[in-house]
């Protein structure tokens, strides 16, 4: 399987998001891929709620989802928009991953679970919560190739989720990401490495880098982690670009052979919180 993670600097406008993704898209499908994954945010990045309200288009309606779908269809390419901020039905906003075919069918979405509500060390603030309507239910797709399990960005913190993944069936999971460049630098390689090992899964993590124009600061460094934690390939920098990589799928079942830790786990209960 012949992967490629596209890293952008998303703008706060969809018709100028994929003005950046088109050209990145094409170039990974020129390389030979045959699954393409964007990062999280990849049609806007505002983080003004207000402005972005004004400018959030149901999916149906989004120029720059409406794009990435055709381009799918037009090469020919399994394509996951790794995440897209759309508006919902009742009004809200959800942050939601789609897997498109290469006959530009969407066949998944997944809307992310965590909301990133921190406080940083850095004085930086965050509440995805007030912005959207976090999802419910964990999600897996079958592709010719693997069953993926979907996930975006803050959902790498909370391992339950990638051990359901993976006991569901799924051997790739997608991590779409706009990392805060101090969490970043802590924290993004090694929660990534350890999520593949944990579940004997390949990581495929693209990412958003650099300085938007909203203001935010993000990580870049995409990276394609295997299921022994090797790191198979990855941008050393934040700049927009491709990442590409060759996945050698029978990796998953040799490494939960040898680890069978999915299997290996027990129930228990405790522990007794009113001590």
């Amino acid at each position: 399987m012949k992967v490629a993670l596209i890293q952008m600097r998303t703008p706060a406008d969809q018709a100028a998001a994929l003005a950046q993704a088109e050209p990145l898209v094409r170039q990974a499908a020129a390389a030979g891929a045959q699954f393409i994954a964007t990062p999280e945010g990849s049609n806007l990045l505002q983080r003004d709620r207000a402005r972005m309200f004004e400018v959030l288009k149901d999916a149906e309606d989004d120029v720059c989802v409406q794009g990435l779908i055709g381009l799918a269809a037009e090469l020919g390419v399994w394509l996951l928009i790794g995440s897209a901020l759309v508006r919902r039905e009742d009004g809200g906003a959800a942050n939601r991953s789609m897997l498109v075919d290469p006959k530009g069918r969407l066949v998944a979405t997944y809307d992310k679970i965590h909301m990133f509500d921190v406080d940083l060390p850095t004085g930086e603030k965050a509440r995805e919560s007030e912005a959207y309507t976090p999802g419910t239910e964990a999600v897996v797709a079958d592709t010719p190739f693997a069953r993926l399990g979907l996930t975006i960005c803050y959902d790498m913190r909370f391992p339950y989720l990638y051990r359901a993944l993976a006991q569901a069936g799924a051997s790739v999971i997608t991590v779409p990401a706009a990392f805060t460049r101090p969490t970043g630098e802590a924290h993004w390689e090694v929660l990534l490495r350890a999520r593949a090992i944990e579940t004997g899964s390949f990581v495929l993590a693209p990412a958003q880098g650099g300085r938007h124009e909203d203001g935010r600061g993000t990580w870049g460094h995409s990276i394609v982690i295997g299921p022994w934690g090797e790191v198979i390939a990855r941008s050393d920098d934040d700049e927009p670009g491709v990442v590409m990589a060759n996945l050698d799928l029978d990796a998953a079942a040799r490494a939960r052979q040898a680890i069978p830790a999915l299997k290996n786990g027990r129930e228990f209960s405790g522990p007794d919180t009113a001590r």
